[in-house]
């Protein structure tokens, strides 16, 4: 296992019920920040964190039952640390500011990609189009 996916894991291990509620009360703020990330070095963040987004909102709210709670937990954990501002790299380190977060997102994708997919089918939506590339 990669150490970004170590990290990934024991951090998500770290999600409490508390710490979901809090995600919850921010997230819409979070995804109007999201999509205006200007990274162009990695083009699929924006869509990748919009993805997590709904996916975490809809598990929450009961819309969708059967994502398993540690891709859940490990999705919560990717849209935190996609929101700090420092981190392993700092957000405005120009062209690899997002480096960190694009990684930490992929890890995520790439480890639930079964139970990913499986939801993004139930929203009629493309995988390819959210994939686990840069």
């Amino acid at each position: 296992m990669s150490e970004i996916a170590a990290y990934v894991n024991h951090n998500a291990a770290l999600v409490t019920p508390a710490v979901v509620e809090s995600l919850l009360r921010k997230l819409p703020l979070w995804r109007a920040e999201f999509v205006q990330i200007n990274a162009p070095t990695f083009p699929h963040l924006v869509t990748q964190l919009e993805f997590l987004t709904e996916a975490v909102e809809d598990f929450a709210e009961g819309a969708y039952k059967d994502l398993p709670y540690v891709a859940f937990a490990a999705a919560v954990f990717a849209l935190t640390y996609a929101h700090k501002k420092v981190d392993l790299i700092p957000d405005h380190f120009s062209k690899m500011g997002r480096a960190d977060d694009s990684s930490i997102v992929r890890a995520v994708l790439i480890q639930h990609e079964h139970a990913f997919a499986k939801y993004a089918a139930h929203r009629k939506l493309d995988w390819s189009r959210i994939t686990s590339e840069p």
